[in-house]
């Protein structure tokens, strides 16, 4: 595991050399709180608690509370601990040491240890690792499993049609690696703090305020709360000429920054879908490392966008990584993902696999599949997106981490030559660098979104699934996607769910232990754990919305988009009617919720650092 005393010691004398700033912040200033630890939650008649939705200054339980502010100063913030924000951090510690240059780089990530928090299938494509690091090999990245064989299939309820895997196809996978994301982070961070990178964990960046500021300047500062039962420390401020926001998919930041700086004006919505994976020990006679098996078709009807896959891993034991997609458009809200991921697994062509095998960890995330439609404006002043936060995924690939690993490259590149311009009007002031935007749309991240931009919302025709194919294989494998045409999604996925009146309930199979399980032991499986003394950060915008409408007319689709039975429907106390019951605790940070809600009334805010999955090479 990632040795996290390492960087304890380095947040322990960051802490020693903060300096008192003043409570009121000046202006021109944009500030980014991160959560250690927050308020303590008192009993209350309503669902929501957090101070996001009941300000401080009306809540009784922050009275007394000593609200100073400490700070310290850094060239570049980055939030997020990914392969972007890793990648973003490595390439300026190379430019600095190349150049010969001072250069303070502070990473922060709200997993409690670097790749507890990450989660993707992977079969990575080394393009941009290979530009950062060309002596990859050597150093010894964690990619022991080069893809061997590719089976794409389309399944029927007992049968599988094979498609031949063409060359050009997007799904073709010669030259690629499986991996297990979560090792590779770790790695990456490893390779981060080599250089003289910052890197503190455990600290989850929990809001951006906004105080008067002019549109060319603005500081970004991040906060750390500490608290425990009794005693409450309010956050540490990182003042930063530029900060980098690579929270991952539907970041909770990102979100505020949307809206603040209105980056999403030119733009569709974005569009997801909810990711599953099981990672498995099977019998060695069944194990053939290096093959990557995908599939689409059933369980899914054919206007459900999904699929599954199946990775043989080599990493010493017979493994197995296997997962299911669910596009988050769909209409009917008695589907459940996680109950179609279990019922996938008993097809005749999988199930095989599974026999005699033993599941060992499980874990789900949202994944951006908006595409080159759906991508924000990526600057702002004082600040960059980058990664899966405004959202790089190849999705006919299944591939993001190269495209993110390059955006955080790029965005560092760009950062560079203004952070250590020695004409800088300001020590401190925000930078605001639209060069960054500029180079990505230069780059081959660029040319490889445009190329399949149509292959997504291609689905959305008569034939579903089966249109969307044809139409893949004549624009893209024969026209490479140079059609002079850019098709457009649905709209926002919170919009497409129809009332439960209209729609036919889903009859899902009991899980019978051995190949498909149930929703609680498989969130044990995660590691995921929260204090219990903090405010659920689940929060609601109105607490009666969700019996009044949500279950009133979508017979509460919450209780089964979510992959880890955070939110439920149980009787009240009185015995009249139903009431919303929240379990944070079991909250895999997927952020579905928040954007699946047919009445989007779930905000989802972040929990005090280090809370969360704890996943193990995910």
């Amino acid at each position: 595991m990632f040795p996290v005393s390492r960087y304890s010691i380095q947040a322990h004398r960051c802490i020693k050399a903060l300096r008192t700033v003043q409570t009121e912040p000046a202006a021109s200033q944009l500030y980014t709180t991160v959560n250690r630890r927050t308020c303590s939650s008192v009993s209350a008649p309503r669902i929501t608690t957090h101070y996001t939705i009941h300000p401080r200054d009306q809540d009784s339980r922050w009275e007394g509370m000593e609200m100073e502010r400490f700070a310290d100063e850094a060239d570049v913030v980055i939030v997020g601990g990914g392969p972007a924000g890793l990648s973003a951090a490595i390439r300026l510690k190379q430019l600095a040491n190349k150049h010969g240059k001072e250069l303070r780089v502070c990473l922060v990530e709200k997993a409690s240890q670097i790749g507890a928090h990450t989660l993707s299938g992977a079969c990575l494509e080394p393009s941009a690792l290979t530009e950062l690091f060309p002596d990859w090999k050597e150093r010894g990245a964690p990619l022991n499993t080069p893809v061997t064989e590719d089976v794409f299939s389309i399944l029927t309820e007992k049968h599988r049609i094979p498609v031949p895997m063409l060359p050009g196809l997007p799904m073709m996978n010669h030259g690629n690696y499986i991996v297990r994301l979560g090792n590779f982070v770790r790695w990456l961070g490893e390779q981060a703090e080599e250089l003289g990178v910052e890197i503190y964990p455990g600290y989850a960046a929990a809001e951006v305020r906004y105080i008067s500021f002019v549109v060319s300047v603005g500081i970004i500062c991040i906060h750390f709360p500490f608290l425990s039962q009794d005693v409450f420390e309010r956050g540490m401020e990182l003042h930063a000429k530029v900060t980098l926001f690579g929270e991952g998919c539907h970041g909770h930041l990102a979100k505020q920054l949307y809206k603040c700086f209105n980056l999403r004006e030119n733009c569709e919505p974005q569009t997801y879908a909810i990711g599953l994976k099981e990672l498995w020990s099977i019998e060695e006679k069944k194990w053939r490392p290096g093959r990557v098996e995908h599939s689409v078709g059933w369980p899914l009807n054919r206007n459900t966008y999904g699929g599954s896959f199946l990775y043989h891993l080599n990493e010493g034991e017979p493994l197995v990584a296997l997962g299911f997609v669910v596009g988050l458009d769909y209409n009917n809200p008695y589907l459940s993902p996680f109950r179609e991921f279990q019922r996938w697994k008993h097809h005749p062509f999988v199930a095989p696999t599974l026999e005699g095998g033993q599941r060992i960890a499980y874990g789900a995330r949202a994944l951006n599949e908006g595409g080159l439609q759906s991508i924000p404006k990526l600057t702002f002043p004082g600040g960059i997106l980058i990664g899966c936060s405004p959202g790089f995924m190849n999705v006919p690939k299944i591939k993001g981490t190269h495209t993110a690993m390059k955006s955080g490259m790029l965005a560092a590149e760009a950062i560079f030559p203004r952070v250590t311009a020695e004409n800088s009007e300001s020590e401190t002031a925000g930078l605001h660098i639209p060069e960054y935007s500029d180079n990505l749309k230069k780059s081959w991240v660029w040319k490889e979104l445009h190329s399949v931009r149509n292959i997504r919302p291609s689905f959305h025709n008569y034939f579903g699934l089966y249109g969307g194919m044809i139409y893949t294989g004549i624009f893209y494998w024969i026209f490479r996607g140079k059609e002079p045409w850019t098709l457009k999604h649905c709209g926002l996925d919170a919009d497409q769910l129809k009332p439960a009146k209209d729609c036919t309930p889903i009859e899902y199979p009991k899980p019978d232990g051995k190949i498909s399980f149930d929703l609680l032991s498989s969130v044990a499986l995660s590691g995921t754990n929260h204090e219990g003394d903090q405010p659920p950060h689940l929060t609601l915008k109105d607490d009666s919305v969700p019996v009044a409408r949500n279950l009133a007319i979508y017979d509460g689709p919450e209780q089964r988009f979510c992959p880890a039975g955070v939110y439920e429907y149980v009787p009240m106390e009185t015995g009249d009617g139903m009431r919303l019951q929240i379990n944070a605790q079991n909250c895999v940070h997927c952020k579905t919720c928040d954007i699946k809600d047919p009445s989007q009334n779930i905000n989802w805010v972040v929990p005090e650092g280090g809370g969360g999955p704890a996943y193990n090479g995910m």
